[in-house]
């Protein structure tokens, strides 16, 4: 069996980058965390530019290295800029702020409880009835500020 190394000796430089590249693409679909995909983009703009521009692998590891830090900078700002307009995943109590509900069960001394989909919550709120309507005004760690409507 042949030396995988000797393999991509024999390929060059600029399929060693493109091989590298697209293993680096895969680890991100088996372990995604949108990290290695950047790398991998990078490894293979590496391995084409070295197909194209004869260069030594000083050149090639500094091409990868600027190329691997822009591309995420890049990727971290606009990740920033989509953040504000994504919705909240895993966070239901923050697409509840604005939600109007009937309380399950009396605010009694600011504290109470309302049904939302299926989840009672834990409120604080003006002391109301069981049944009185109520809107959803903020947070407080895992307890909803209501207010009445």
């Amino acid at each position: 069996m042949a030396d995988p190394l000797a393999i991509l000796a024999a390929l060059g430089p600029a399929w060693s980058w493109v091989i590298a590249g697209l293993v680096l693409a895969g680890a991100e679909i088996v372990a995604p965390g949108v990290f290695l995909i950047w790398f991998g983009l990078a490894a293979l703009a590496t391995g084409l530019a070295a197909a194209l521009i004869p260069m030594p692998w000083q050149g090639q590891t500094l091409l990868f290295a600027g190329l691997a830090v822009a591309l995420v900078g890049i990727a971290t700002r606009l990740h920033r800029r989509a953040g504000a307009h994504t919705p909240i995943l895993n966070r239901a109590d923050r697409g509840l702020i604005g939600r109007e509900g009937v309380l399950a069960e009396p605010i009694v001394q600011g504290t109470g409880r309302i049904r939302f989909d299926d989840t009672l919550w834990r409120i604080e709120g003006p002391d109301l009835p069981a049944g009185a309507r109520v809107r959803v005004a903020g947070l407080a760690g895992t307890v909803l500020r209501v207010e009445a409507v």
